[in-house]
């Protein structure tokens, strides 16, 4: 840090603030705190400024610190060039943070020290948004960090240090935003909320991550084609077995990639259900993690393999226990719709078994690429859904 402050002999020297060392040392002591709440997902609400009991109150008070009378004459006496409502807003913000008196004569932050403190604030707002939406589904999903080239000073927003290099300084959540060193990522908690703007569509999207930028309990094709199919084609026959026109399948997949939760799926559109049905399977296909992970799928086949049918039982409830909360919540969705299917079976002649068979290959994958193993698999896959279906009202 020392390396970035200016000599005093240079000609930056007229536009450094006039603080005391008592303010200098109250803001370096905030700093610090903004550093540990970091990881506590905290936020500031007190600090210990210096000064008589009437200048602090003076200044953490809303009518003088926010007051556009107060900004304005700021304005005038620092000849500053007229700022939009939003650049006041986050100085007011940064003024607060630091503890430094908005309208003081000279009172103008030092650049990287505004970088700095901002990068922090907007750690900690963002946290505190997570911390205070009553209604986030509280699913843990781990952050997809990249290697990032920043452009100009960058601080980790995990340690607060500085981000050295002119190149790959660190690393980016490609869902999120967050900005942290290569080495602290690792330590990074899975507690990354994606950012909607940064998600461009529905189908091939990770599944806790949809979830999470849409703040839904389940992905939005689920709930809307499930709602669909019970509404009008429990009856159908061969539903999920017959297969519907393709380009019309991939024209569901293009309206729920445009227009997420608002797609128009209803009987007008596609009066044929097996389109809507054949939509759902594509997004389960689609899906880069299945909704019975690869971390579970062996241990799923081995519970498949067990003889003793109270034994198996009980290891597939354990299994199920392993699974992220968001893949669990649609298995277990998708499981109470299968069994409503098969009690129409006299009509639409899909019984637990015949679902099996469609949907094994369909929630569960290998993880190894290899056509040998599907085929040796696929009738534990098809048993393990068979006995979700049959048992949901246990297992879930």
């Amino acid at each position: 840090m020392q390396k970035l402050l200016p000599s005093h002999k240079t000609a930056h020297s007229s536009h450094m603030p006039e603080v005391s060392a008592e303010w200098a040392a109250a803001a370096s002591n905030l700093l610090s705190n903004i550093r540990s709440s970091w990881t506590n997902c905290t936020v500031l609400t007190t600090v210990r400024l210096p000064g008589a009991e009437e200048d602090r109150e003076k200044i953490w008070d809303p009518s003088t610190m926010f007051s556009e009378d107060l900004w304005l004459e700021n304005e005038k006496n620092c000849a500053v060039v007229h700022k939009s409502k939003r650049g006041r807003k986050r100085q007011e913000l940064l003024a607060v943070a630091l503890g430094v008196k908005v309208g003081v004569k000279g009172a103008l932050l030092w650049q990287p020290l505004k970088l700095f403190a901002y990068s922090q604030i907007t750690s900690l707002v963002r946290r505190a948004a997570l911390t205070q939406n009553d209604n986030h589904f509280n699913y843990e999903k781990a952050h997809n960090f990249k290697v990032h080239t920043f452009r100009g000073p960058h601080w980790c927003e995990y340690c607060a240090n500085f981000m050295w290099g002119l190149i790959a300084q660190g690393v980016r959540c490609s869902d999120c935003g967050l900005n942290v060193h290569k080495q602290c990522s690792k330590y990074v908690p899975n507690d990354c909320q994606p950012d909607l703007k940064r998600i461009k569509r529905v189908y091939c999207c990770d599944l806790t991550t949809l979830v999470k930028a849409h703040n839904t309990q389940r992905p939005m094709v689920v709930d809307s084609c499930i709602r669909e199919i019970e509404a009008r084609g429990l009856k159908s026959e061969g539903l999920y077995r017959v297969s519907g026109f393709t380009e019309h399948i991939e024209d569901v997949k293009m309206a729920f990639d445009r227009d997420g939760d608002k797609a128009d799926i209803s009987a007008s559109i596609y009066p044929d259900i097996n389109i809507i049905a054949g939509a759902l399977k594509l997004y389960f296909r689609d899906l880069p993690i299945p909704v019975i992970t690869y971390d579970t799928y062996s241990k799923f086949i081995e519970a498949a393999k067990i003889s003793n049918p109270d034994e198996r039982l009980e290891a597939i409830h354990e299994v199920l226990m392993l699974l992220p909360a968001a893949h669990y919540e649609t298995l277990r969705y998708l499981m109470i719709h299968l069994k409503k299917v098969t009690l129409h079976e006299k009509e639409n002649f899909m019984n637990a078994e015949n679902l099996g068979i469609v949907f094994g290959p369909t929630l569960m994958r290998p993880p190894e690429d290899s056509t040998l193993a599907t085929l040796n698999d696929m009738r534990y896959q098809k048993l393990i859904v068979q006995i979700l279906i049959e048992n949901e009202d246990v297992l879930f």
